[in-house]
């Protein structure tokens, strides 16, 4: 659910504090753990570290950006595929192919 309007959209004030300290044209990211933060426009052109749990994930701002969280371009989870035997079949069976394709491309002589 979006928050209400007339509470506005939340931005963290040390984030805001953190991007007026600094000017546009450094290249500097500036990190930050706020991921429920809403991006505003004047976050646009920089790159904000947003942590993921793990590391700090470079998000570039653009303009199609605006009135996303921060938390929505940096995963924080990952996948892992689904096992079992039919999964593991289906695998072997790929990686069979592509060995295939691969030794048909060596065989083929080059001029041709």
């Amino acid at each position: 659910m979006s928050r209400s309007l007339k509470k506005g959209p939340f931005i963290d004030q040390r984030l805001i504090e953190k991007i007026l300290k600094v000017r546009k044209d450094e290249k500097v990211i500036i990190k930050t753990w706020s991921r429920h933060s809403t991006i505003s426009p004047e976050m646009l052109g920089y790159t904000l570290g947003v942590h993921n749990g793990k590391e700090f994930i470079p998000v570039f701002v653009a303009e199609d950006m605006v009135g996303h969280k921060l938390g929505e371009f940096s995963p924080s989870t990952k996948f892992v595929r689904h096992g079992g035997k039919i999964q593991r079949g289906l695998e072997q069976k790929t990686e069979g192919a592509q060995a295939v394709k691969t030794a048909a491309e060596i065989k083929k002589p080059a001029g041709k």
